[in-house]
């Protein structure tokens, strides 16, 4: 089965904007249905057109999209069973704009207007179902009477497409980006693997740890990502260079203190 790893990023993003533009302000009397992980099979469910043997009548149908879309025309079939001139008896849509006028520049909006417009003015001359081109030829009001019959049936209400997911920040939209983050990891695990050296620690990461007082280590979880500082007790810390200076000068002048007392006494 097709999926969206079938179809080229910018296809998966064109789909996902139109998808989201047909589910925000849907054509009228369509409604449009998908599965956020594969585009490749884009439902609709739509609404007999007043006036016609197919009025009240709701038929699901579906467009199924090749991996060379859109440089060639999507599948149209009706899953609801319809007695009509332009539709086989397995569901296959045969109209001219999925097949001699199909233009890569249509959007699916367009192709479901003109799958609803073949409710309206069917075309009997390029026929897939013959028993009802020629009806509706000679005899349109027994053709009328058996579409409103399988309509009555068949086209009866459906339960509801899934609706309102379709969103640009949906995995679709972020494809690029997922291939890319996944390459560049892939180039500094090889780097790494070839060199053997330690991972490169981040700027960030490097000023935090500068910034911690003397006296602090690092602790790190089970991830090994640097966290919070842990202060050594005093006892641990070395005394300075300094400090031991300082020490030594106060000794000395205690000697010469005492020397000078001796003095005095002589």
């Amino acid at each position: 089965m097709a999926t969206n790893e079938n179809l080229p990023p910018n296809v998966i993003k064109q789909l996902a904007k139109e998808l989201k533009n047909l589910d925000e302000t849907p054509p009228e009397g369509i409604k449009v249905g998908v599965n956020d992980d594969d585009f490749t099979t884009i439902f609709a469910d739509i609404d007999g057109p007043a006036g016609t043997p197919y009025e009240n009548g709701v038929f699901r149908m579906k467009l199924i999209l090749s991996s060379d879309f859109p440089h060639t025309p999507p599948k149209g079939y009706f899953l609801t069973k319809i007695f009509h001139p332009n539709i086989a008896n397995n569901g296959e849509i045969c109209v001219n704009t999925l097949k001699k006028d199909w233009n890569p520049t249509l959007g699916l909006r367009h192709v479901l207007l003109v799958i609803r417009c073949l409710l309206i003015e069917p075309f009997p001359e390029s026929a897939l179902n013959e028993q009802a081109g020629k009806m509706l030829l000679e005899n349109y009001e027994e053709y009328a009477r058996l579409a409103r019959l399988y309509t009555g049936i068949h086209a009866k209400p459906k339960s509801k497409l899934k609706n309102g997911a379709i969103s640009e920040s949906t995995t679709a939209l972020n494809v690029d980006k997922r291939n890319t983050s996944s390459a560049q990891n892939a180039d500094q695990k090889n780097t790494l693997a070839s060199t053997g050296a330690p991972p490169k620690m981040s700027s960030s990461k490097a000023t935090r740890l500068e910034d911690q007082p003397a006296g602090t280590v690092p602790q790190s979880n089970e991830s090994g990502v640097v966290g919070s500082s842990t202060t050594l007790p005093a006892a641990a810390v070395p005394i300075t260079q300094k400090k031991d200076v300082v020490l030594k000068a106060q000794a000395e002048k205690k000697k010469i203190d005492a020397r000078k007392k001796s003095l005095k006494r002589l």
